[in-house]
């Protein structure tokens, strides 16, 4: 019975498609309906870019995929110095802007604010200590705990309090654009003193520069993960 309920969406949606091909004989009214009905079952297909077009642009570029939601590329509309705490002073915040104006703002690959995206905002996120990513974690004597407080949207969510811990993994290989970059695999865990609840955060660097090759955040306790992958840096 569950099944019958799952599958009668689309037995309905092939049956316009039948439907209308028996009746227009219109080769371009096939394809729109075919596509909308490939759209409905399959969703938005992923945006990918080849080297030569991402080459091309004189903007750096990333992918970005939210939650469940298809990929999306996003390009490097500013790039400002990180103000609010000393820890920051020397940290360029980078402003990732999507055709339909959401936007992912970034400090040394993390994500520290994010607006217009389709199912909630990290309004703010304030610390008095440096991130471990922008120290390197690659580094020996980079520190692996690290506390920080977070605003986000929906609801009125203010002033959370998550302390992470970072956990070397295992070295992995990524083909990004193109390359093949060596990194090393972190994990963060990040504990919500106020949720009593935790969750887990996904850093590929690179071995020899500390940089931020991929990443898998989850930016706040109620909202989905977003993967970041950087194909154009900023320089």
């Amino acid at each position: 019975m569950q099944t019958n309920l799952i599958l009668r969406p689309i037995y309905l949606l092939i049956l316009l498609f039948n439907t209308v091909f028996i009746a227009t004989g219109c080769s371009q009214k096939i394809s729109n309906v075919k596509d909308t009905v490939e759209l409905a079952i399959y969703g938005t297909p992923d945006i990918t870019k080849s080297r030569y077009e991402i080459a091309q642009l004189p903007y750096a570029s990333t992918y970005a995929k939210i939650g469940e939601h298809s990929q999306i590329f996003m390009v490097l509309a500013l790039a400002e110095p990180a103000l609010g705490n000393k820890s920051k002073s020397s940290v360029t915040q980078l402003k990732w802007l999507s055709s339909d104006n959401g936007m992912i703002i970034t400090e040394e690959g993390r994500i520290v604010k994010t607006v217009n995206l389709p199912d909630g905002n990290l309004v703010n996120t304030y610390s008095d200590q440096p991130d471990p990513l922008s120290l390197g974690l690659q580094l020996s004597s980079t520190p692996t705990h690290w506390q920080r407080a977070i605003d986000w949207q929906p609801g009125y969510h203010s002033g959370y309090t998550l302390n992470s811990v970072f956990t070397y993994q295992k070295p992995e290989t990524l083909y990004v654009n193109g390359k093949y970059h060596a990194t090393l695999k972190f994990i963060e865990t990040v504990q919500v003193k106020e949720l009593n609840t935790s969750y887990f955060n996904v850093f590929w660097i690179e071995q020899t520069t500390g940089n931020v090759v991929k990443s898998r955040q989850i930016i706040a306790p109620s909202l989905p993960s977003i993967e970041l992958t950087p194909l154009k840096p900023f320089a």
